[in-house]
């Protein structure tokens, strides 16, 4: 009954249409025709999706079956939070030894589960990595009288619970905060740092004001309303309650070409593949929210227009000083250039508002590291699966060497082992490096800072104070007393971005009739050829259109941008807030302050009493961190070369003694580096020969891990070398000489295996004198059984022994 009406034969066409143009027009008519029944089907989907998924007691998008530990209702102070287990997928093994790993999505107008939204995501590349994961998301609801500062002491005491539930693990778990939960998260550990181990925060705006002119225009919001007294009206609007469908038409106005049209048009044009992703995808967009009227006024008085985090000026209720200064893990700022949500300016401006130079961060004992992507959007950063293959896998592998960075501020770059001419010394296909960096460069490269734009800013801090104040007298009594619940409940229903969700529905008595026709549609499905004329002009349409949007959007931001530096920048309106008086704009500069710089003088003078105390541990540490301080980059073979050595060196050690002798002497050459190397000796005073060797050969070891030393860090090695040969001349003769002998014995069994080396590579290249060559292995082989070269000798005691045979103290590290 329903079989396709026969096909006239292909000559009979062309006979009738010579040209073809019927022909494709009839082929893209009929395409387009069952293109639009798949899209409105798609839609009436999503609409059920959307009721299905809000109707939930705590909807969520993880992609990963989780039960709940702790419930944030039944703390002292509830919040709508709660921490849950992720348990591993079949065939993924955890070990509870591992560092825990835990992932806080943001509350920003969207529901939970983004970090764990795809296999390749967060939590899957690090369960793939072994680590317990956890997950701490949210209800759609907030708690009666909940604020800001109750989340971040429940998710303090949800860190707490995840360290008493892994006892065996000698690790501080890793915590990672997507965009608005970043801030929170280093809220919570600028309050409690001992909970904390490394910290990531991907898209996460910490400074408000930072940016660069002709980008990043969200950060002129609130001038342009005229302060955060409109966050109040939409609060009392909702009975108390902000609605999240607010937040989210913000982002949505940022890309109106995608909002509009692209996003729309990609699932028309690929409807046959595109449904699934977009399903999936809409699922969490279109989860909105609610949050209290008192947390959304915190955020926006004191961060989005106060900018009070990133300067150290926000206190809590019981008096406590927020300083991201005491933060005292390693922090990770993961941002993209192509983020018009959390530019680059907003992620790394906090670096800049806190420290006056990289000494500052030194002292303060914090280490930070940045990654700037080229071009992932805000969303990509922590929802893409090519990032997480490659930037989240790389941060997880490398959590270890991250938390014993010496204290400073790094630049960390991931590339491919195919670019790379050491690819056969790399574990995995991309490398991590850390390159030292600098405030002026970060300021340079990244921030772009105008001095004038933060009188502007503080213009509109100030007249938001006004504003606000102003609203609360005289307009806020009479919103309050004409909303009730149920208008309020009415409002949030009736907002058009939940409309659009609930018209296209089987709710819809419309739409009845779209699954049959789609049913109809996918069983004859007659897709057009691409390249099908009107197709091709389709598309060329299609992009026209995304261009004409693009264009309007330049234009207004561009507007805006010009309005709010000429309207915020008059001299008239800074001086009626009292910003008109000597011409510089009041902030605070946490880094120049008086007891900062006492606080830097005292631990200066405490490093200095300790160059020489310490022994044979300290000055191998201090010998490695010389020399690679003196290289351009440094990456994760030195750390595990490193951390084996120590663990050879002194087998009882937890790595919390190794990070704490990591930091120690990177502080002590960072403050007197002649003193600190000539107390080397003196460190080594007391040792035996053989272990002051054994000694220098874990330091080759570890410089060798990366492959040839640079001409300048050779020089340094040449140089601690000569150190330890100082501190040889000091030992008993009598062991000094065992100890030689020992050393001779070595080289000669080292100089039979050279020649037997020698000998198989001239055998095989006479077998095969056509090659050239030896293949890979065989020079692989050769180069194992090879002795080490050793250098003629550089202390006195080496050169007057009576030996002939030279000291392995001062040989130059292997080259890999």
């Amino acid at each position: 009954m329903n079989a396709p009406l026969p096909t006239p034969p292909t000559e009979a066409l062309s006979f009738l249409d010579p040209f073809g143009f019927g022909r494709a027009a009839f082929d893209y008519w009929r395409d387009a025709v069952e293109r639009s029944v798949l899209y409105m089907d798609v839609m009436r989907e999503r609409g059920n999706q959307y009721l299905e998924h809000i109707e939930k007691t705590k909807p969520n998008v993880l992609g990963f079956d989780a039960e709940v530990v702790m419930d944030g209702r039944e703390l002292p102070r509830p919040v709508n939070y709660e921490l849950m287990q992720i348990l591993p997928p079949t065939g993924v093994e955890v070990d509870l030894q591992a560092r825990p790993f835990v992932v806080i999505d943001p509350r920003a107008g969207h529901g939970p589960g983004i970090g764990g939204f795809k296999p390749d995501s967060e939590i899957g590349v690090a369960l793939r990595a072994g680590h317990p994961c956890y997950f701490i998301g949210f209800l759609p609801y907030p708690e009666p009288g909940q604020t800001v500062e109750d989340v971040v002491e429940a998710e303090i005491a949800f860190l707490r619970r995840v360290v008493e539930l892994h006892p065996e693990s000698c690790e501080k778990p890793m915590v990672v905060g997507n965009c608005q939960a970043g801030w929170q998260i280093m809220m919570a550990a600028s309050l409690e740092p001992e909970v904390f181990g490394p910290i990531l925060i991907a898209g996460a705006p910490l400074s408000y004001w930072a940016g660069e002119r002709g980008k990043a225009p969200m950060r002129y919001t609130g001038g342009m309303t005229g302060g955060s007294w409109m966050t109040t009206l939409a609060s009392d609007l909702g009975d108390g309650l902000f609605d999240g469908a607010l937040l989210v038409q913000n982002f949505e106005r940022l890309n109106p070409a995608n909002t509009w049209w692209d996003k729309q048009y990609r699932l028309y044009a690929n409807v046959d593949t595109e449904a699934e992703r977009y399903l999936n995808f809409e699922r969490w967009w279109g989860g909105h929210v609610v949050l209290g009227g008192e947390e959304i006024q915190y955020i926006v008085d004191n961060l989005f227009v106060g900018n009070r985090l990133s300067t150290a000026q926000l206190v809590t209720s019981d008096g406590r000083r927020i300083d991201l200064r005491n933060v005292r893990s390693p922090v990770v700022v993961f941002c993209s250039q192509g983020d018009d949500i959390t530019p680059p300016p907003q992620a790394l401006g906090w670096v800049r508002d806190l420290y006056g130079d990289t000494d500052d961060i030194i002292a303060s004992e914090q280490t930070i590291v940045y990654c700037v992507h080229d071009s992932t959007g805000h969303l990509g950063i922590f929802v893409s699966s090519s990032v997480s293959r490659k930037e989240h896998a790389e941060f997880t592998a490398n959590i270890d060497y991250i938390d014993v960075l010496p204290p400073g501020l790094y630049e960390t770059t991931v590339t491919s082992a195919k670019e790379r001419d050491d690819a056969e010394l790399l574990e995995r296909d991309y490398l991590l490096e850390f390159k030292a960096r600098s405030i002026e460069g970060l300021s340079r490269d990244v921030l772009h800072h105008r001095e004038d734009d933060d009188r502007r800013f503080a213009t509109v801090a100030r007249l938001s104070e006004i504003n606000l104040g102003l609203y609360r007298l005289f307009v806020q009594p009479w919103i309050r007393a004409v909303i009730t619940p149920e208008a309020a409940r009415l409002m949030r229903r009736l907002h058009p971005i939940r409309l659009g969700y609930k018209l296209l529905s089987d709710r819809n008595p419309l739409s009845v009739p779209l699954p049959v026709l789609a049913e109809w549609v996918r069983e004859d499905r007659h897709p057009v050829a691409e390249d099908n004329l009107l197709r091709t002009m389709e598309r060329a349409v299609s992009e026209q259109i995304s261009r004409g949007l693009d264009t309007w959007r330049d234009i207004r931001d561009q507007s805006i941008e010009h309005t709010f530096l000429t309207v915020y920048g008059q001299p008239l309106l800074q001086a009626m807030v009292g910003l008109g008086g000597d011409g510089h704009v009041h902030r605070r500069q946490p880094g120049s302050e008086p007891e900062h710089r006492r606080f830097i003088e005292r631990r200066q003078d405490e490093l200095r009493q300790r160059v020489a105390e310490g022994g044979i541990h300290e000055a191998v540490m201090r010998s490695v961190i010389y020399v690679l301080g003196g290289a351009p980059t440094t990456d994760e073979r030195n750390f595990k070369r490193l951390r084996a050595s120590r663990a050879e060196l002194e087998p009882a050690s937890s790595l919390s003694d190794f990070k704490h002798l990591v930091r120690e002497q990177f502080f002590i050459l960072k403050l007197d580096r002649e003193a600190a190397l000539g107390a080397i000796p003196q460190l080594l005073m007391g040792e035996r020969a053989e272990t002051i060797r054994a000694s220098l050969e874990h330091i080759e070891h570890v410089l060798a891990a990366s492959g040839e030393l640079s001409e300048h860090a050779r020089k340094r090695y040449e140089h601690i070398q000569a150190l330890f040969g100082e501190a040889l001349e000091r030992v008993d003769p009598a062991e000094r000489r065992r100890a030689l002998a020992d050393l001779h014995e070595e080289v000669a069994i080292g100089a039979r295996a050279e020649v037997a080396a020698r000998s198989e590579v001239e055998g095989l290249f006479q077998a095969e004198p056509e090659a050239g060559q030896p293949d890979r292995a065989s020079r692989s082989a050769g180069a194992k059984a090879s002795a080490r070269k050793v250098r003629k000798p550089t202390s006195k005691s080496q050169a007057d022994s009576p030996s002939d045979t030279k000291s392995e103290t001062t040989r130059k590290p292997r080259k890999r």
